[in-house]
């Protein structure tokens, strides 16, 4: 039975390590899982690595099994895919989803962790949380059958939102960003793909997961009248500048907020934070979500991975860790 684990913290901006955890004994309603693969967030972890969280946000983007504080030290992270190990008959042995840091072992309550259905490589279902987040989105949108939709930035959570548009019947889906070499990704998963500038207008819909204020206002840019864009980016301590002297009033434009921490008011009422991510799982049954797994190193290599990320030295949609032999 295993005694100890080792995490990965951020000790302070910029600055990770790899500590030894004490594992206490899993209680009842609890479970002991062995972590198989972690994914990484080039969005939201990175913000976190370099410190770039506001104060004023300390409290909103505290991660369910966070430890320490912002900007450091702290132990963050939520894409997490392990073994049960130790915990009720029904889970034990089970390859299960948890929105758990960087460790090697871990006990949690047994409600916090959610099975992986078969068909669902372990690996792939690290992708679970940015799945919801794009099921979140997609809820706070929504589609119509028909509709003309960009999505703008093709990172993560932009190519999740895609994948998820191209199931759509009738609906045609622009994935938009600056690197041309996303044109391979945009392929593989349905959708056209187009640089900014040579983006077509006229949409009815354009979800906007740039992270950045020229992207967010070319998403408005391409909208038809009446049009809305459905923001997904987190900014962290910066600001941006919009141009709303155009079509934003005149063609009685929308902006609206989503974020994966609330369930969408559109389904809250019949739909738990369980219920929208065992649907984010059951959508990875889709080999078309490996594309979006660009790269993987062992986890004792995860200082020097995120720190990469961070810089943006090292290019990656969603960089995988590996725990073999942990």
């Amino acid at each position: 039975m295993a005694s100890y684990a080792r995490a990965f913290w951020t000790a302070a901006p910029g600055a990770g390590e790899i500590r030894p955890v004490a594992l206490p004994d899993p209680g009842p309603g609890e479970v002991l899982v062995r972590t198989l693969h972690s994914g990484l967030s080039r969005g939201t972890e990175t913000l976190v690595f370099r410190g770039e969280v506001p104060p004023s946000q300390y409290a909103v983007m505290r991660a369910p099994f966070q430890e320490g504080d912002f900007p450091g030290p702290v132990k963050y992270g939520y894409l997490n895919v392990g073994v049960v190990e130790q915990g009720p008959p029904e889970l034990l042995g089970r390859t299960v989803f948890c929105l758990y840091p960087h460790q090697t072992r871990y006990v949690a309550p047994a409600s916090a962790v959610v099975p992986v259905p078969d068909g669902v490589p372990a690996r792939r279902a690290v992708l679970a949380g940015t799945v919801e987040t794009a099921v979140n989105a997609l809820w706070d949108g929504p589609p119509l059958v028909g509709d003309r939709i960009a999505v703008l930035g093709a990172g993560m959570v932009g190519c999740c939102v895609a994948a998820l548009l191209a199931r759509f019947p009738g609906v045609s889906v622009q994935l938009v960003d600056t690197n041309p070499a996303r044109a391979a990704v945009a392929a593989a998963l349905g959708v056209t793909f187009a640089a900014p500038e040579a983006a077509e207008g006229g949409n009815d819909l354009a979800f906007h997961a740039s992270a950045t204020g020229a992207g967010l206002q070319r998403a408005l840019d391409l909208l038809a009248p009446e049009g809305t864009v459905v923001e997904l980016s987190w900014y962290g301590d910066r600001e941006i500048g919009l141009a709303l002297g155009g079509a934003f009033h005149s063609g009685r434009l929308t902006i609206r907020g989503s974020q994966v921490g609330t369930v969408s008011p559109a389904r809250a009422a019949r739909r738990s934070f369980t219920d929208r991510l065992a649907i984010a799982l059951d959508l990875l049954r889709d080999p078309a979500f490996d594309t979006l797994l660009s790269g993987k190193s062992p986890f004792d290599r995860l200082p020097d991975v995120l720190a990469g990320l961070a810089d943006g030295t090292l290019p990656a949609l969603c960089h995988t860790i590996s725990y073999d032999g942990e």
